[in-house]
């Protein structure tokens, strides 16, 4: 399978500090890829070394096998969309024209961007809110109407920095749904995320960091064992499989 991104041996500092340690890596179109690991490990700093946002200080990150250090802004906005955890936006605009800044970096195609708009609204359930202020909304509104925009700009890699965090229970589950049929349809797909259950049941695979170095990558199965996720996160675990999907669940213990 093509890989949309590859990764070799970055590594990203501020000062002393090391953010990321030698991370290689590859992320294929036709997959969703789930980025773990405790509050720290990396996840948002390696999005932000794929979305190009950040420039690793070693190593080489490259988007169809081109470094994306050297690509234009509209052309990587063309082949990724990004849903960061903070969405804000300054000024009175409302959800439908939030919504709308997606189509940005196809302005003077020909696409029906009315109907892509209403489509994706549509699909994250806000088409009720369109004509609200998006700073009036709740924040779990706000990170699906985010999410409406990342469907509009229509990109063949999307990533999402923790894109369930403030959703509730029926949202999240939606939300993930979208994002697997989109790793179907055959674009590349990162997602950041906390609940490990959530991305043993959706990702095809699972990338751990710890302290800015990759520990684990593959199948979620193999990289979601109780040892390694005691080490990791330094919190005593039992993983056992889901009787209905036989997808690996992870639940703390008591110690």
């Amino acid at each position: 399978m093509n890989a949309a991104y590859e990764l070799e041996n970055v590594s990203y500092r501020i000062g002393q500090a090391v953010l990321l340690d030698d991370v290689s890596l590859q992320v294929p179109y036709g997959e969703l890829l789930a980025l773990v690991g405790p509050n720290g490990a990396g996840k948002s700093t390696l999005l932000g070394a794929l979305s190009g946002d950040i420039s690793a200080s070693t190593g080489r990150v490259l988007l169809n096998g081109e470094d994306v250090s050297r690509m234009r802004a509209r052309t990587l906005a063309r082949h990724r969309a990004v849903l960061l955890q903070a969405n804000r936006v300054s000024f009175a605009y409302t959800v439908q024209q939030v919504v709308e800044m997606g189509a940005a970096p196809w302005q003077a195609d020909a696409r029906d961007e009315d109907a892509i708009v209403l489509s994706a609204m549509r699909r994250t359930d806000i088409e009720h809110l369109a004509d609200r202020a998006y700073g009036s909304l709740s924040g779990g509104e706000q990170a699906r109407a985010s999410f409406a925009r990342v469907l509009v700009q229509d990109t063949p890699v999307v990533m999402l920095d923790e894109p369930t965090a403030a959703l509730d229970l029926r949202h999240q589950e939606e939300l993930l749904r979208i994002a697997r049929g989109l790793a179907d349809e055959g674009r590349a797909v990162v997602v950041v995320l906390h609940d490990l259950s959530l991305a043993a049941a959706f990702a095809d695979e699972v990338a751990m960091l710890h302290r800015g170095r990759l520990v684990a990558h593959g199948h979620p199965a193999e990289v979601m064992t109780e040892v390694r996720i005691e080490t990791v996160y330094g919190a005593p675990v039992a993983v056992i499989t889901d009787p209905i999907n036989g997808h690996p669940l992870v639940i703390p213990r008591r110690r």
